[in-house]
């Protein structure tokens, strides 16, 4: 199993980005998909996920209205539509799976089993 990031870059304030996972070695219907992020010496923390069964959204309240979680089973793809930046978004953001077939949906990061290399994210003020 494989996850690939991509999307990141450098946004001013206030602007838009969209990042791409795409996920090979299975079929994307399988698992929930999770977005994290890690800031510059901070600790890693969720920021939104997906539900395999129904495309249900999950945020954290630091992104909630501003981020929009989606996915393309038909290419493997989840989608993290960013708007509204602010420089506290900069980060290294993850994608990674999340294998239970049942349970809540949620950012533990003990549910979560493959993980992506990390897109960078920086926005400017």
């Amino acid at each position: 199993v494989q996850l690939q990031a991509s999307g990141g870059g450098l946004v001013q304030s206030g602007g838009s980005l969209r990042l791409s996972c795409v996920v090979s070695g299975f079929a994307l219907d399988f698992d929930t998909v999770g977005w994290f992020r890690q800031a510059p010496g901070k600790e890693r923390e969720g920021v939104s996920c997906i539900s395999r069964k129904d495309g249900t959204g999950y945020y954290a309240d630091s992104v909630q209205g501003r981020f929009t979680i989606s996915r393309d089973n038909t290419k493997n793809t989840v989608y993290l539509d960013m708007n509204s930046l602010k420089p506290e978004d900069t980060a290294v953001y993850y994608c990674a799976t999340d294998p239970r077939p049942w349970g809540p949906l949620g950012l533990s990061e003990e549910w979560f089993d493959y993980w992506g290399q990390g897109t960078l994210v920086t926005v400017s003020s």
